[in-house]
């Protein structure tokens, strides 16, 4: 199906249901239909082409939901701005995608006025919460679409081709990539995660950047006919309090914001008992950490893997497998992304193409529904992640007998010293089993004996007394001398990209530029 179709399938099941819920602002499904319908009329009106480029550029807002709904009506293309960009970055990605239509909050009108002046292809303003200058609001444009309903152009099949949106890649390594999302793979994403996260009444909580992939869990959730509740950023107390108060049955999170939340004082005075899924995704969790929030949270710790490119839920584990986990069934899936997903096929590769048995450490490589339509105008980089038949996620990992998913490390992140290959994520995993440590990043620093040293970089939880010292005695007697870190830095904070991980690159500058920093 075409994703308005997923909407309006809820829409007409549940019409009076709350779809969308933001502080005092609460739409129903009937409502939000309706202003879709205005939303994709007016940009009809005002000269929107099939496909075309939208913008949006927001931190977490209600009208985001609703111009996405407007948008896809349309049959426009969603381009997310990642709000925690340079305004540069920003403005050379919607060059690259030739964006015409920029939805921005009030919060940014400096920046869309920077970007106006910037981005030639740029036709089309609007504000989201009010007027600003010759830019109408929301309100102000829909108006300008009358009360009808827009043309349903629709086909039987769903327009399986057309784009949903072009998404940038993290950029770590080089400017951002946009990826191709059609009709196709969206709505495998979709039907796989209604599929695997089912829940009477379901309510979402959506904290963590639309940008990212909180909108499409928040999208999915509306597909499955649930009400989503929208917070303006991440804070652990507010998050830890609205499960209760809303009744929460899902929510997403990168792992670094459940650490945050294990950390605070009151994480175990708040109601958690309507809780189904609490996803995690974005990094590997700490299998310490997620021992733990099974105690806090209760079973319904999740996990998954996946990417822009191929997407999100390509790996799933369930919550049964994570609390048995934590109860020392099978303990070391705690260490696993899990199975592969319905819609695809996940293998381990070595370089020259071979699928590698259980065991064995090579590339995750997928194939399948999730899988999107590569690059957007990047034919070269599209054949280069698509070599021998599979996409190449980059990403170094292994399957044990029945099938789980190990991830070990990013291909670009393996460290070798002395001749041997050291997985960052081992490393890390080890130091973060230490309740001092809220969170960590291991890198190779440049080392005249060692050729790369391990190094770790951690920040520590408040009041916690741990020491360097302490930490490599204790990962020496978990991993051994040789993947035990050479060295450990302790900052205020492990440096994060603009998509939140954790920014290895930057980390590793630090080192090769000789910069102090905080240096114990």
């Amino acid at each position: 199906m075409r994703n308005i179709d997923y909407f309006d399938r809820s829409a007409d099941r549940h019409p009076d249901r709350a779809v969308i819920v933001d502080g005092e602002t609460r739409w129903s499904y009937a409502e939000a239909r309706l202003m879709s319908h205005r939303l994709a009329l007016a940009m009809a009106g005002a000269g929107l082409e099939p496909e075309a480029p939208v913008a949006i550029f927001s931190p977490n807002h209600a009208s985001v939901l609703l111009v996405l709904l407007g948008l896809w009506r349309a049959g426009a293309v969603w381009v997310p701005v990642n709000t925690r960009n340079a305004l540069d970055v920003n403005i050379d990605y919607l060059n690259y995608v030739r964006a015409g239509w920029l939805f921005y909050h009030s919060s940014f009108a400096a920046e869309a006025a920077e970007v106006k002046a910037r981005v030639p292809s740029l036709q089309h303003l609007i504000c989201l919460d009010r007027p600003d200058g010759a830019h109408p609001s929301l309100e102000g444009f829909m108006a300008t679409g009358g009360d009808g309903e827009f043309p349903d152009g629709g086909d039987p099949v769903g327009n399986p081709s057309d784009l949903v949106a072009i998404i940038a890649t993290g950029g770590t390594t080089g400017a951002a990539k946009g990826v191709r999302v059609p009709n196709r793979s969206w709505g495998t994403l979709m039907e796989t995660i209604g599929a695997l996260m089912p829940a009477g009444d379901p309510v979402c909580l959506a904290s963590a950047p639309l940008t990212h992939a909180a909108g499409p869990v928040a999208m999915a959730a509306i597909a499955m006919g649930a009400t989503v509740v929208v917070l303006p950023r991440f804070d652990a107390e507010t998050v830890m309090r609205a499960i209760g108060q809303h009744r929460v049955t899902h929510m997403f999170l990168p792992p670094t914001a459940l650490y945050t939340m294990l950390a605070h004082p009151d994480a175990r005075r708040f109601d958690y008992s309507s809780l189904k899924y609490f996803l995690l995704a974005g990094s590997p969790v700490s299998p310490d950490k997620f021992r733990q929030a099974v105690e806090v949270f209760g079973p319904c710790l999740c996990q998954s893997y996946g990417q822009t490119e191929a997407h999100m839920i390509v790996t799933w584990l369930p919550p049964e497998v994570v609390a048995a986990a934590a109860a020392g069934d099978h303990p070391e899936r705690l260490m696993s992304c899990g199975r592969p997903s319905y819609p695809v096929r996940v293998e381990i590769m070595d370089d020259e193409g071979r699928l590698l048995p259980p065991g064995e450490v090579g590339e995750i490589v997928v194939r399948g529904g999730l899988v999107g339509d590569g690059y957007f105008e990047l034919p070269e980089a599209t054949r280069e992640a698509r070599a021998f038949g599979w996409h190449h996620t980059g990403d170094v990992g292994r399957k044990d007998e029945q099938g789980f998913v190990y991830i070990v490390d990013r291909k670009k992140d393996m460290i070798v010293t002395g001749g041997f290959n050291v997985f960052s994520a081992e490393v890390e995993a080890a130091v973060m089993e230490l309740d001092g440590v809220r969170e960590c990043a291991v890198v190779g620093v440049p080392d005249e004996k060692w050729g790369e040293a391990v190094t770790a970089i951690v920040a520590l939880n408040e009041g916690s007394a741990l020491t360097p010292d302490q930490i490599i005695a204790h990962c020496r007697s978990r991993l051994g001398g040789v993947k035990a870190p050479k060295a450990v830095h302790v900052w205020p904070e492990v440096p994060r990209t603009a998509a939140g991980k954790f920014d290895k690159k930057a980390i590793r500058a630090t080192f090769w530029q000789g910069a102090e920093r905080n240096v114990h």
